[in-house]
């Protein structure tokens, strides 16, 4: 709740403790038509009270405070999640009903809470609460249009279900005040008295109080293990400029042992290619004076005949 001075702080508290005592045994017997259970009716209007109390600045300004208590009360009372936990689900059949006025107003309630929560919600607000049409499709946040086929559809299944209560054959107007009279005469059969605003408010502050202590040690413990994160991570981080083969964290793949393999064989290739090529140019070149010279002998023998020859001693 915002801050405020002390006379404010009065002034709050006291319009806050006369809507409480106004509206919350009502909406306590609403919420037990929404749950049939009396303990989870208990908790949902405390609970709509407190966020009251903590947006008080807000909802003291609001056209309808009761209705932003009121809705707050029934969003709790029908949550989802509270499918999931057995002692908050609605009941298919109510934990007690004190006092019935008729026999019938058991079967009522188990009709009622037999309902899928929009229409039961629906059926509640228009003709349990009073509200007109567009102020019942205002609050469950629908179309009138919509809320108009929920109210049918609920007050078909109850006529169908509890033929006794003589909706059949009757029209809508009529059929509405057969159920604000059975209705109200059932919620009134209910005595359950909720906590003191003072306890509400305490309980509020202190719910608030929590959530920021709360809040805060989250962030703190999420900036200590972001930091302690940062001073145990080892940094494996390779300047641009250092060669891959010099990073210690470098994995070594056997592709490049495969490349250099291939690149000595290819050498040695070379090689052997060149030094047969070199062999078979030397056996080449001593063939060739080979020949050279057994021609150059051939052509001194037939010179110094020639000599001979043309010589008269030698005649």
């Amino acid at each position: 709740m915002t801050q405020l001075c002390m006379p404010q702080r009065e002034q709050a508290a006291t319009a806050f403790d006369a809507l409480h005592t106004r509206h919350a045994a009502a909406l306590t017997r609403q919420a037990f038509l929404l749950t049939g259970r009396p303990r989870l009716a208990q908790r949902a209007v405390e609970r709509g009270f407190r966020l009251a109390w903590q947006r008080w600045p807000q909802v003291a300004v609001d056209p309808d405070p009761a209705g932003w208590v009121r809705a707050a009360t029934y969003e709790y009372a029908l949550a989802p999640w509270h499918r999931l936990c057995p002692g908050l689900r609605t009941a298919r059949t109510p934990d007690r009903l004190a006092a019935p006025a008729e026999p019938s107003d058991e079967a009522l309630l188990v009709a009622l809470l037999s309902l899928p929560a929009p229409y039961r919600r629906t059926l509640v607000l228009h003709d349990g609460v009073g509200l007109g049409l567009c102020e019942t499709a205002a609050e469950i946040e629908a179309s009138t249009p919509a809320a108009a086929g929920r109210l049918a559809h609920a007050r078909e299944q109850i006529a169908e279900r509890l033929p006794e209560l003589g909706l059949g054959g009757h029209p809508p107007v009529r059929q509405g005040e057969i159920l604000r009279t059975r209705l109200a005469r059932l919620a009134a059969a209910e005595q359950m008295p909720p906590p003191a605003a003072e306890f509400v408010r305490s309980g509020s502050e202190r719910g608030a109080e929590r959530t920021t202590r709360a809040v805060f040690g989250l962030i703190g413990l999420f900036a200590l293990v972001t930091l302690l994160t940062v001073l145990v991570t080892p940094d494996h981080h390779t300047p641009p400029g250092q060669a891959l083969s010099r990073a210690a964290h470098a994995p070594v793949s056997p592709a490049p042992h495969r490349d250099e393999s291939a690149h000595r064989a290819g050498d040695e290739a070379r090689e052997a290619d060149r030094g047969h090529k070199a062999g078979s140019a030397h056996k080449a070149g001593r063939g060739h004076r080979a020949r050279s010279a057994h021609r150059h002998g051939i052509e001194a023998v037939r010179k110094r005949l020639r000599q001979a020859r043309l010589t008269p001693e030698s005649r």
